[in-house]
């Protein structure tokens, strides 16, 4: 390990530091926003729970069932796309033939053991993004179950009780979902580590940028806040 780490220059290393670091940071700040200041994903948690008092009494319920539905097919999607990525990056990294050929047709330097763990750091994120769709996906498989469980008749006493905890299980899903996301974006500003160190660092604050902006700043919140604080 010491051998592998001595290929890499100091900014490589911090480039690398900063794009953990950051990534742990953003889902923490998104989860956990200051109080002034609310996240997307935040504002969205109390309109999943508007969404399930509402199915307790809409008659049929065949939109909403149509809603988890979409829901469960994004999550599939990302997934299978995780898995081929995964797949294919793996075959790559086993095939050092190969990787040198790539390598030298993108024109960059790193090549052996060096382009290995720099491919490797991207297949790192998109790992955690398919555990985290996999994840999303059975619990709103657990959600549409739940669904069901909720009474028909709006004066049973589980009606509501029931309704509320599918809508914190939908919370939950929606949450491993939004954590995948944040790790393909992850996956892609770790693309600029081919680049060398200047290109990771300048990746990594490209990314931080773009997810701050949509999570804090972007015209789609200040309408989901509009419509949660008229």
């Amino acid at each position: 390990m010491p051998q592998m780490l001595s290929a890499f220059s100091p900014w490589d290393l911090a480039a690398v530091a900063l794009l953990l670091v950051s990534a742990v940071f953003i889902d923490w700040i998104v989860e956990h926003p200051p109080a002034a200041r609310p996240s997307v994903t935040v504002l969205m948690m109390q309109y999943r729970r508007d969404w399930m008092a509402q199915f307790v009494t809409r008659q049929p319920r065949i939109f909403d069932a149509t809603v988890v539905d979409s829901l469960r097919q994004g999550t599939a999607f990302f997934a299978s796309a995780c898995m081929i990525t995964l797949g294919g990056g793996i075959a790559v990294i086993g095939n050092r033939e190969r990787l040198d050929m790539l390598a030298a047709d993108l024109t960059l330097d790193a090549q052996g053991v060096v382009l290995e763990l720099k491919v490797g750091l991207v297949l790192l994120f998109v790992a955690d993004a398919l555990l985290k769709f996999v994840w999303a996906h059975r619990l709103f498989g657990y959600c549409t179950i739940m669904m069901a469980a909720v009474p028909n008749e709006t004066e049973h006493p589980d009606a509501y009780t029931r309704a509320a905890d599918a809508a914190e299980i939908n919370i939950t899903a929606a949450r491993s979902f939004n954590k995948g996301l944040r790790s393909i974006y992850f996956a892609l500003g770790a693309l600029g580590w081919l680049l060398g160190a200047w290109g990771l660092l300048a990746t990594v604050i490209i990314t931080i940028s773009v997810l701050m902006r949509r999570e804090f700043f972007s015209t789609s919140r200040a309408v989901i806040l509009h419509r949660t604080h008229p």
